[in-house]
């Protein structure tokens, strides 16, 4: 692609410093993932916005979204139930908490049970 990409530069404004050179990668890199014993995980569950259905959340997770993904496939595995990961967060469907709490012990990582 040409060095002077006019749409990629919508909205900059122009700058005078000959030494200026504009970034387009906004991307964050991800946090690296922390070993299972360094993670602080907490396992609630919630009702809101879902209908009245109750899920299970495990909220805390410090890594890499594919590990997120690992762990949360795992974690559906084990209740038999169905779920998703959503904004750093494990959705379990039903309330699992003290299975989670259990599984998530016996793998290693530090998880407690909230409300």
């Amino acid at each position: 692609m040409a060095d002077n990409d006019w749409k990629s530069r919508l909205g900059v404004v122009y700058s005078t410093n000959s030494d200026f050179s504009y970034d387009k990668d906004g991307i964050e890199e991800e946090p690296e993932t922390l070993p299972p014993s360094k993670q602080k995980l907490i396992v609630k569950i919630d009702r809101r916005n879902r209908g009245g259905k109750q899920v299970t959340l495990v909220t805390g997770f410090t890594g890499t979204s594919e590990d997120l993904e690992k762990l949360g496939k795992e974690l559906k595995t084990k209740c038999g139930t169905g779920g998703s990961v959503k904004e750093g967060e494990v959705v379990i469907q039903g309330d699992f908490r003290d299975r989670l709490v259990n599984v998530l012990q016996s793998m290693g990582y530090n998880a407690k049970r909230g409300n």
